[in-house]
C-alpha cells in the first residue's frame, strides 16, 4: 500500500517541487494538490490522502485554521505543517490545533521523505531546527536559570540503556541534526544512523525522535548547547 498524499500550498512551483520529490520513493503516491486552505476538505473527501502537506501561510483559510478543520473532519488524515516560521509560538499553534509534524520550507529533499515516512508510520515529525529551538526553550523555562547556567550542568550519559554509539546519536539528535548530519558527524551512512535512531526509541519507550530528546532532556543524558 502507497502512501497517499496531498499536498496544499499557494506557490505552484514549490508544488511541483514537494512534487517531484516524492514521487521518487515508490512507497509514495501524490494523489491531489491545492492552492488554499478552503480547499482541503473538498480534496480530503474526494481523494482520501493518508497525509496532507500543508502550507501554514495562505489566503482566504489558513494552515492552522485549514489544518484545525481538517483533524476535526477526518481525524485519521495526518497534517504536516509547511512554513517558513521556526518561532515556537507558530509551532505550537501548529500541533495545537491537530498538527503531526512540522518542517520548514529549508528543508532539503532527506529531510521531506524522512518526515513524511515517520508521519505515515505513525509518529510525528518536528523540522530538526525547529525541534532543537522548542528543547532549549523547554530546559530554559524548565530550569529557570540563564543560559549559561544551563550550559554548565553535568551530563550523565545514560549507559546503562544505550551504548556509547546511541548516546552520541542521541545527543546529536538533540543538537537538531538530521539523519544525514548525523551520519557525516559521526562518519556513518544514513541506513546506520536510522537503525540507531530505531534502536534509541525502542529501549527508551517512545515514538519519535522528539519524545526521545525530551525524555533525554529531562533526565539530563544531553547537552544543549
Amino acid at each position: 500500500m502507497k502512501t497517499r498524499i496531498a499536498i496544499i500550498d499557494d506557490h505552484q512551483l514549490f508544488r511541483e517541487g514537494i512534487k517531484r520529490i516524492l514521487e521518487f520513493e515508490e512507497e509514495f503516491e501524490v494523489v491531489a494538490d491545492g492552492a488554499d486552505g478552503s480547499e482541503v476538505l473538498s480534496i480530503v473527501e474526494q481523494y482520501r490522502p493518508d497525509i496532507v502537506l500543508m502550507d501554514i501561510n495562505m489566503p482566504n483559510i489558513n494552515g492552522v485554521e485549514a489544518t484545525k478543520q481538517l483533524v476535526e473532519t477526518y481525524p485519521e488524515t495526518k497534517v504536516v505543517v509547511l512554513s517558513i516560521h521556526d518561532d515556537e509560538n507558530y509551532v505550537m499553534r501548529a500541533l495545537q490545533t491537530g498538527a503531526t509534524g512540522y518542517l520548514l520550507k529549508e528543508m532539503d529533499a532527506d529531510t521531506l521523505i524522512e518526515a513524511v515516512k515517520v508521519v505515515a508510520e505513525g509518529g510525528s515529525y518536528l523540522h530538526p531546527k525547529v525541534a532543537h529551538n522548542l528543547i532549549r526553550e523547554y530546559r530554559r523555562l524548565a530550569s529557570g536559570k540563564d543560559e549559561s547556567k544551563i550550559r554548565k550542568q553535568e551530563v550523565r550519559r545514560p549507559l546503562h540503556l544505550l551504548t556509547r554509539r546511541e548516546c552520541e546519536v542521541l545527543q546529536l539528535l538533540a543538537d537538531g541534526k538530521s539523519n544525514r548530519g548525523i551520519g557525516e558527524a559521526l562518519y556513518i551512512s544514513e541506513k546506520t544512523v536510522k537503525n540507531h535512531v530505531s534502536n534509541i526509541l525502542q529501549k527508551l519507550n517512545v515514538n519519535d525522535r522528539t519524545q526521545a530528546v525530551v525524555v533525554a532532556i529531562k533526565n539530563g543524558w544531553v547537552e544543549v548547547r
